[in-house]
């Protein structure tokens, strides 16, 4: 997890059963270990995004999820958070908008591959 309160969701997380989960302060030396990611992105600017990003593809699987939460904005943004996504090999699965925010789940584009036909 990545953001102002990852190490809060992270002890939240541990206390419901999920002790594999760590937060950007405690993750290692990144070699793909990780299967999921949310990047806890609300009440910061989407280009500060970017550097985070790039160190943060590193712990993650090929086949890893990645939940980008951010704070609700114009389609606009959105679709510079999803371009941002796709430049680093990702495929935006889903997009949920609530008062609270606006979460982009996404896969690397690897975990999705082509099936050629016959």
């Amino acid at each position: 997890m990545v953001g102002a309160k990852s190490t809060e969701l992270m002890f939240e997380l541990h206390r419901r059963g999920f002790s594999r989960a760590a937060s950007s302060g405690n993750c290692g030396r990144p070699a793909g270990q990780y299967d999921a990611a949310l990047v806890d992105w609300r009440r910061r600017t989407l280009l500060a995004l970017e550097p985070s990003l790039d160190w943060l593809t590193t712990f993650l699987d090929a086949r890893a999820v990645l939940v980008v939460w951010v704070d609700a904005q114009k389609a606009s943004a959105n679709q510079s958070l999803r371009a941002s996504l796709e430049r680093r090999g990702f495929v935006v699965e889903q997009g949920i908008v609530h008062e609270c925010g606006c979460a982009l789940s996404a896969r690397r584009s690897q975990a999705h591959p082509l099936r050629l036909a016959a």
